[in-house]
Order: C-alpha cells, then sequence, then structure tokens
C-alpha cells in the first residue's frame, strides 16, 4: 500500500475530498506574530505571569536561611552560588518581562532552573511519602517553567515588548 508516501491521500480520498481538505486548511506564515490588541495583551499577561515567580522568588536567595538550607541540601559554595542564582533570576525574569533581550532572559532562566531543581527537588531520594509527593511536584513544576523557558528563548518576547520595540 501507498501509505508510506506523499501519494496516499490522493489514493484514498477522492477529488471531492481532496479540494475539501485544501480550502479548509490554513497556513500559518513563517515569522508571524500576534497582530491585534488582544492578542498582543496576552502574550504580556503570559509574560508577566511566567516572570512572577522568578521575581518574587529571587529575594529570597539573599538570605541566611535560604543560603543554610541550600548547603544543608548539599549545593556547593552555597554562600555564592545562591545570591548569585538569585541575580540570575531576577535579570532573566525582569528580561522576560519587559520583553528585553529577551530571548537571553529565557537562557537565564534555563540556567537557573536546571541545577536548582536537580539539587533541591530530588524527590527520587525522600523516604517520606508525603515530602515525596510534594517535591516531585516542585520538580516537575520547574520542568514545566524549563519548557516555558525553552519556548522564549526560541520565539522571543513577542509583541508589546521592548524587543519588538527595537526592532521597528
Amino acid at each position: 500500500m501507498l501509505v508510506g508516501t506523499a501519494i496516499w491521500p490522493q489514493v484514498i480520498l477522492g477529488a471531492k475530498e481532496r479540494k475539501k481538505m485544501a480550502t479548509n486548511a490554513m497556513a500559518i506564515p513563517r515569522g508571524a506574530e500576534a497582530t491585534s490588541f488582544w492578542q498582543g495583551a496576552v502574550v504580556v499577561l503570559g509574560r508577566f505571569f511566567f516572570a512572577l515567580i522568578f521575581l518574587i522568588a529571587a529575594p529570597n536567595h539573599f538570605t541566611r536561611q535560604t543560603i543554610a538550607f541550600s548547603a544543608s541540601q548539599g549545593v556547593p559554595l552555597a554562600s555564592i552560588a545562591v545570591p548569585l542564582s538569585g541575580v540570575v533570576a531576577i535579570v532573566g525574569g525582569l528580561s522576560i518581562l519587559l520583553g528585553y533581550r529577551a530571548k537571553l532572559g529565557a537562557w537565564l532562566i534555563v540556567l537557573f532552573l536546571i541545577p536548582v531543581t536537580l539539587m533541591l527537588h530530588k524527590f527520587w531520594t525522600v523516604t517520606d511519602p508525603m515530602m515525596a509527593q510534594i517535591q516531585m511536584i516542585l520538580f516537575m513544576k520547574n520542568v514545566s517553567m524549563v519548557g516555558g523557558a525553552l519556548l522564549i528563548s526560541q520565539f522571543g518576547a513577542g509583541p508589546f515588548s521592548l524587543d519588538a520595540r527595537r526592532s521597528r
């Protein structure tokens, strides 16, 4: 059968079905961006919500309590690494929020999240089932944020951003 080739839709479908398929298809041009005000506003709102967690949590990275907790979890040179990670989170979060060099800011967030996730949310080492569940949830939350940051690193900040204004 011709299923493995590009010809198979022509063989299986009649001319009427092929025509219907073609007229219902919509091509999305490469590099297309949100054009309406509301689409742009949703993108800004998405950037705000994504950056919010980093901007709210980052100041804690400068406290003795957070540094001590990180050291107890095995973070090497915690007195340097933890405040440095706070700076990276703030810079990356602000970059994404403002849409200024958002692709670079997204890579900073990825750089921040990977070691934090692997060092502080080791759910597979926790013996208490409830704590293991909490750590797994936090681990998966961070994995999903890495995914969001990777999307921003490829597609940028979108409309209504300093990057979009700079490129005009």
